[in-house]
């Protein structure tokens, strides 16, 4: 290769792999696997060594990989978080031993760790007290995410007494267990909103959440594998470990000490099978030299530790035939395709389907009738479709194309800009959409309603019973037809009508979240009522009054714009209203201090030394003021604190919107506002 071609390929090469960082650390929506980046990672560090004139100073190879999100404080790590060197390779990990044992000689430990595909996170305690959680960052330094921690139950917030440091920092993963992962993520996808593609992205995409009630809502939890002191405490590693576990630490149950390479190997393969039968996922082993004064000794590289190391699994493939392609349709009228294979063992599991996502997937796989496709199912729990063996193909193999019509209703499908799935528009007439919608208003989040579950719904609907969701405050008058089915006895029938009854006291939000409409999730639902108040408010609302709205967007507000536009839905209402549903706040009105701040609209940013932002957010709203989530035109203020993100101060500057700090907006409560 001549100098400008290796020129040109490690700019290249860097160029992805920051891109790949950013999508892994920031987006939590990884776009390449573990193996390709770390090949691409090698490719680059022999480059760079070959040529080290071109190698430029904020390399992949020289980053530990990560970002700082503008929405957290940023903290600096009082010990930098060093990503691990790691390995596909067992001839590596004897290499890695063979070096080891150069610089140290013979007698040492290996501490072997199960690699648990999750979030790094450092928790620093004081007088037994958490103080601070803190993500990796850029190994630096990270974002804290103290709030968002305290929610997961596995992590103390205070220690009982015990023998351990006044101040220490312990480091592990934050996770997500699979069976969490796949009950949230079948929520996500029937509120029509993209599903992560492992637990790993859904932890990482938690953990980053602004509201911490959010936060707490979703079942998160966390190995601690490492302890950080001002002065040694421990001699080795193991001994630090079974400490911070009798301490009241979690800590991982299958962790080994092992005394030479040999067990480690021995390690590593019964892993390779029993890690399938883990409740979390891993991708792979972590090895650490045991003794703190060897570790000391080994050292560090300039991103790495030279004392540990990771082995890494490759991800579980197999190939199969796709016999055929069939399509879903949900409740919110997404159609996914689904792709049908001919059986196959797969990671201890047979795999008959794999999920297609959309029309963009299938053209990227350039996917053709009966083609050889390769599988795979590593950290993801559905498999999925990694490739075609077109070498396998036969010649006069058709296309695969995506349909133009709804499989369930013939109605031509739509698809919005900007947006990669195809919907059926036909809610009112197409059955899954019709039935899903019942269920999903019946359900435990929604009105929760008793006596009556899926498999009722559908029956109902298929006996001609139920057709909208007001029908369902009609089965009352319908109990002697119910009881002619033969399906439902009397006290089956009584428990359903009771179930019905009691519903109607459910909060407005649960009554709108339960309505099914477009992207509005529980969490949108609560926000839009705490703001409207009642549903004849929201219905009249445009788009420019919707996204006033905290954390309401654009694509929320014209969903909600459409669904009013329809009559059929106005008219679900008022038959809703009629049976006596909730569609006004019960929530106290605010009673105002002042209206000093009436029509006065704020956001706040930064961290502030008197009050948190939550207090100041109080302070706007009890003296008539409204907190915004953007920055645009329509900002009277921007409350700014210390650390603010740049991007903000930007586009404030840009917009010539006023900036206060919380004292001045003190003084506008004491004076008449003239700005």
């Amino acid at each position: 290769m001549s100098p400008t071609e290796a020129k040109n390929k490690i700019h290249t090469l860097s160029a992805e792999l920051k891109q790949h960082n950013y999508n892994y650390y920031v987006l939590a929506m990884p776009t390449i696997s573990d193996f390709d980046f770390d090949k691409k990672l090698e490719e680059l560090a022999a480059l760079e060594k070959q040529f080290p004139e071109f190698a430029e100073p904020d390399s992949p190879t020289q980053q530990v990989g990560g970002e700082i999100t503008k929405e957290f404080e940023t903290v600096r790590h009082k010990w930098p978080m060093m990503s691990l060197g790691n390995t596909y390779s067992e001839q590596e990990l004897q290499d890695f031993d063979q070096r080891v044992r150069k610089a140290i000689g013979d007698d040492f430990e290996y501490v072997c760790e199960l690699k648990f595909d999750g979030l790094s996170m450092s928790l620093t305690y004081e007088q037994g007290k958490l103080i601070r959680a803190v993500t990796r960052g850029d190994g630096i330094q990270g974002d804290d995410v103290t709030a968002n921690v305290k929610t997961i139950h596995t992590i103390p917030k205070k220690l009982d007494e015990g023998n351990y440091p006044d101040h220490f920092e312990i480091r592990g993963e934050v996770f997500m267990h699979r069976k969490a992962f796949d009950r949230l993520n079948n929520e996500r996808i029937e509120q029509n909103e993209m599903p992560y593609a492992n637990p790993r992205n859904f932890a990482s995409g938690t953990i980053k959440l602004q509201d911490s009630r959010e936060v707490a809502r979703r079942p998160l939890d966390c190995f601690l594998y490492f302890l950080y002191t001002d002065k040694p405490v421990f001699k080795t590693h193991w001994d630090s470990i079974m400490a911070v576990k009798s301490w009241g630490f979690h800590v991982c149950e299958h962790t080994k000490l092992c005394k030479n390479i040999d067990e480690v190997f021995e390690f590593i393969a019964s892993w390779n099978e029993k890690r399938f039968d883990l409740s979390y996922d891993i991708d792979g082993i972590v090895l650490k030299v045991n003794s703190y004064a060897q570790q000391q000794e080994l050292g560090f590289t300039a991103k790495s530790p030279r004392w540990a190391i990771a082995y890494k699994y490759k991800a579980q493939q197999a190939e199969t035939v796709l016999e055929s392609v069939s399509y879903q349709v949900g409740r919110t009228g997404s159609v996914t395709p689904v792709a049908n294979l001919k059986p196959v063992v797969l990671a201890g599991t047979t795999v008959k389907r794999a999920s297609l996502h959309n029309a963009n997937e299938i053209l990227r796989l350039d996917l053709h009738e009966g083609d050889s496709v390769f599988v795979e199912k590593g950290g993801e729990i559905i498999p999925k479709i990694i490739s075609v063996n077109p070498l396998k193909r036969k010649p006069d193999a058709a296309p695969i194309a995506y349909i133009t019509h709804c499989p369930e209703c013939g109605t031509e499908l739509v698809r919005q800009e900007g947006e990669a799935n195809h919907y059926c528009p036909n809610d009112e007439g197409c059955p899954p959409q019709i039935v899903g919608k019942m269920q999903h208003f019946i359900g435990r989040k929604a009105m929760n309603i008793d006596g009556l579950g899926d498999e009722t719904i559908e029956t109902l609907y298929q006996k001609g019973f139920l057709r909208h969701i007001s029908d369902i405050y009609d089965l009352h008058l319908r109990s002697d037809e119910l009881k002619q089915l033969g399906r439902f006895g009397e006290k089956s029938i009584n428990n359903m009508m009771e179930g019905i009854e009691k519903s109607k006291q459910m909060p407005f939000e649960k009554v709108l979240f339960g309505m099914g409409i477009r992207y509005v999730g529980e969490t949108v639902a609560r926000k839009l009522v705490a703001y409207f108040k009642n549903i004849d408010n929201l219905m009249k609302a445009n788009i420019e009054e919707l996204t006033t709205v905290d954390e309401i967007g654009t694509r929320i507000a014209e969903s909600l714009v459409d669904y009013w536009s329809s009559p059929e839905h106005v008219q679900q209402v008022e038959k809703l209203k009629a049976q006596g549903l909730q569609f006004v706040s019960n929530e106290k009105e605010l009673v105002l201090a002042s209206d000093k701040l009436s029509g006065k609209t704020f956001i706040i940013s930064g961290v502030f030394e008197k009050y948190s932002r939550d207090e100041l957010k109080d302070i706007i709203e009890q003296n008539g003021g409204k907190i915004l989530s953007s920055i645009s035109a329509k900002l009277n203020y921007l409350v700014a604190g210390d650390n603010m993100g740049p991007a903000k101060l930007e586009k404030a500057n840009k917009l010539n919107i006023p900036i206060i700090s919380d004292d001045e907006l003190l003084t506008m409560l004491t004076t008449d506002l003239d700005r």
